[in-house]
């Protein structure tokens, strides 16, 4: 997928698949994120604190390489500020991309490599890095 996406060019998508493996974040903690959860200024965090929603506990997760120029590439062409949030929706009634948005945006990314969306969803982004660690040690 990722191969694809910079193929495409899809920056933002880059962006949001990128940190939804380095995070292991569920997506409605995922699509709330702000710029300043992940920047300081211009560069962008190696290690990231952000309070998880459901469980009111706080997670830290490194931002690999690859993840940190796909984001700061995001930033730069959507030229968000730090308050912003870091995908925002194109929908005045809503701040940033909903969970719903989120699931349809990884849908297309499954259909696109050939896979099937039912067995592919957010959770199993969120499960990616845990699995291939497991998988390694």
């Amino acid at each position: 997928m990722r191969i694809r996406l910079q193929l495409a060019s899809r920056i933002r998508d880059l962006a949001l698949f990128d940190l939804a493996i380095d995070s292991k974040l569920r997506g409605c903690d995922l699509v709330a994120l702000r710029v300043s959860d992940v920047a300081h200024g211009q560069s962008i965090l190696h290690r990231a604190i952000v309070l998880q929603r459901k469980t009111q506990r706080s997670v830290q997760f490194e931002i690999t390489e690859p993840t940190r120029l796909a984001v700061a590439a995001w930033i730069e062409k959507a030229v968000l500020r730090q308050n912003d949030y870091l995908f925002p929706s194109r929908k005045h009634n809503s701040p940033h991309l909903s969970t719903r948005q989120y699931a349809r945006i990884v849908e297309r990314w499954a259909r696109s490599v050939g896979l099937d969306p039912a067995e592919y969803g957010t959770h199993t982004l969120r499960r990616t890095k845990a699995t291939l660690i497991y998988k390694r040690t």
